[in-house]
């Protein structure tokens, strides 16, 4: 097996599904004692070092917001049995808020308000952290980057590595197909040459029905967070500007008489590239279609579709079907 690192990415303490703290400190109830994200993931890598006989370096990126907390869990839980000396933890960047007025959110520090800058902040991250340099170091070869949130997540892939070999490309992915027209997913299409994600919100609703001589859905292979690069893409990558998304969200600032403002509204734009953006920079990039049962189970909402309770549904299921309880 190519040597391979893979590397977590997990958003901010306040999470969607009602959690707050660093998303992988979320506990599923599964098989009546319950597990931590990051000990799904951890159990996950063990079982590949145990099958290819070596120990994958694991990157997880954090926020500035979570990185001492996620940190001190991870010790506290001695990294639930990974080597802590293949465990390297690292901050993405940030950038500023603003309001309706383009005006600058200020803190109760007085100090200009940031927020991190979105997933496709990864590259800019690893090389201004110092990752990249060791993993070049290390001789990585190839870099897996996953979402801490798919309890199904393979993060050692032989399947989709040896499709991105076999294909001679830098960059490989795997999908799923949506499950319907209007389901919260990215999709891969290709523009001006180039493969490309739409994310669901930029998709039109008459291209998001749209179907083909099959009668599949035209649009259909969803992004899941299943994407593999060669550390050369990822170099390169980490030089470029990926294009910036902005996403009305309430947040507090301090006003001109040095008051705290606490909103009730959405008053504020957040900036984020997404991790996505970055393929637009290659020729072509080899997707691998995969089985939602399998690969895809999220824990982004409280309640209904990716939900915990469809997660655990999901994670219960694979392994019994797999007679694996790890």
């Amino acid at each position: 097996m190519h040597n391979m690192l893979l590397l977590q990415w997990q958003e901010g303490k306040e999470q969607g599904f009602g959690h707050n703290g660093p998303k992988g400190t979320f506990k599923l109830d599964v098989f009546g004692k319950g597990k931590y994200l990051f000990e799904i993931l951890a159990e996950n890598l063990k079982e590949a070092n145990k099958k290819y006989g070596i120990t994958i370096p694991w990157y997880i990126m954090t926020s500035k917001e979570n990185h001492q907390e996620t940190l001190q869990f991870l010790e506290k839980h001695n990294f639930f049995g990974y080597g802590k000396n293949f465990v390297t933890l690292f901050s993405q960047s940030e950038l500023p808020l603003i309001d309706k007025e383009g005006k600058i959110l200020i803190t109760k520090d007085h100090k200009i308000k940031e927020a991190s800058d979105g997933n496709g902040g990864t590259y800019s991250s690893l090389r201004i952290s110092g990752c990249l340099a060791d993993m070049k170091e290390k001789g990585i070869k190839w870099v897996f980057i996953g979402g801490v949130d798919n309890v199904l997540l393979k993060m050692a892939d032989v399947t989709l590595l040896g499709m991105a070999i076999k294909k001679g490309v830098q960059i490989a992915s795997k999908s799923v197909v949506k499950a319907n027209p209007h389901e919260k997913v990215g999709v891969f299409c290709k523009m001006n040459g180039h493969p490309k994600v739409i994310e669901y919100a930029e998709l039109p609703e008459k291209m998001a029905e749209e179907v083909d001589e099959n009668g599949e859905l035209k649009y259909g292979e969803s992004h899941i967070m299943c994407n593999l690069y060669t550390i050369e893409a990822i170099e390169k990558i980490s030089k470029e500007h990926l294009m910036y998304h902005s996403v009305f969200k309430k947040n507090s600032y301090i006003d001109e008489n040095d008051k705290e403002v606490v909103p009730k509204e959405p008053n504020a734009y957040k900036f984020e590239s997404f991790v996505f953006d970055a393929f637009e920079f290659f020729d072509d990039i080899a997707i691998l279609r995969g089985k939602r049962q399998d690969d895809f189970a999220p824990v982004k909402n409280k309640e209904g579709v990716d939900s915990p309770r469809t997660a655990k549904e999901l994670y219960e299921k694979y392994w019994n079907k797999n007679k694996i309880t790890l």
